[in-house]
């Protein structure tokens, strides 16, 4: 596949990266209408790069069959409007069929969680990712790092043997250590996309990310895309200024460990009556004072 350049995927990371909710019916299922619903919500405001099978997504509480459906369901409705970076991980059999079956289905990208495994090493995790990407030439192929101590060096080494790994979701929460991984990895070698989505955004893309990742986007699409111009044109005190503005909501998804994180972004699209507030374990509910909170939060931002 040397032929390949992957630039329309490159494109698709230097951007807000978003990272679609699951949402769930009464009976506990994939909400399917509601969940194409609020991906044409995105599309419609001008989002372009979707992520099924994220976080954001409750990837790891879905069942294998849920998260087929769900990437068949983003890409169904997407058609062209969007390129489709599929979240895969597990046991690299899994992740492989993951990476075929979003291959087949027209995605053109897979991003591959950060493996969850006990007894990680570095070594371990190239040949995770070089199987993986080994599986999917043609299509491009970006590490989810949350791991502060994978040197640079292995992600070099990881590209080398496969040239379709072409970006990087960078979310470990230190602005210097991202700059520095950067370039030890290679700055130009990759897109680097900050992972912490926006409240990282601005101290990322001034090391050198051009992408963000986004739940908040879920909610307030123009808001994350405020951010992006701001920050394509190097306005810094304009993106600090819709940092303060989300500043609050990305507190109370952060708080505990980010115990609420897909939480809060639920219960924001629950208080615009767009879909169910329900989280699956090991999530959970917010407190009473919190939801209200949130849709405060929300109705102040005239979405």
């Amino acid at each position: 596949m040397s032929g390949v350049t992957f630039e329309t995927q490159r494109a698709a990371l230097a951007d807000v990266v978003a990272i679609p909710v699951t949402p769930f019916a009464e009976d506990g299922s994939v909400a399917r209408d509601t969940h194409r619903a609020l991906l044409r919500r995105l599309l419609d405001a001008g989002i372009t790069t979707l992520t099924p099978n994220g976080n954001t997504g409750e990837f790891y509480a879905l069942t294998p069959e849920e998260r087929r459906l769900v990437a068949e369901l983003t890409v169904a409705e997407a058609g062209d409007r969007a390129v489709i970076l599929a979240g895969v991980g597990h046991d690299l059999p899994t992740a492989i069929a993951s990476a075929r079956h979003a291959r087949d289905l027209g995605a053109r990208m897979v991003m591959v969680h950060q493996p969850v495994h006990p007894y990680i090493s570095a070594a371990g995790w190239v040949d995770y990712h070089r199987a993986i990407a080994e599986s999917v030439p043609g299509l491009g192929v970006v590490p989810y790092i949350r791991d502060d101590r994978l040197p640079g060096a292995r992600l070099a080494e990881l590209a080398d043997h496969c040239p379709n790994v072409v970006g990087v979701k960078y979310a470990v929460p230190d602005a210097a250590r991202f700059a520095a991984f950067a370039r030890d990895a290679g700055l130009d070698r990759f897109v680097w996309v900050a992972g912490l989505a926006e409240p990282y955004a601005p101290s990322y893309f001034s090391a050198g990310a051009t992408g963000f990742t986004s739940g908040l986007v879920n909610v307030a699409p123009a808001v994350s895309l405020t951010m992006r111009e701001a920050l394509r044109t190097g306005d810094y005190p304009a993106a600090m200024k819709v940092w303060e503005q989300i500043r609050r909501f990305e507190e109370l998804r952060a708080a505990h460990g980010s115990a609420h994180n897909v939480t809060v972004v639920k219960e924001a699209l629950a208080a615009l009556g767009l879909c169910r507030g329900e989280v699956r374990p090991p999530s959970g509910q917010l407190p009473e004072d919190e939801r209200a909170e949130v849709a405060a939060i929300v109705a102040g931002w005239s979405l």
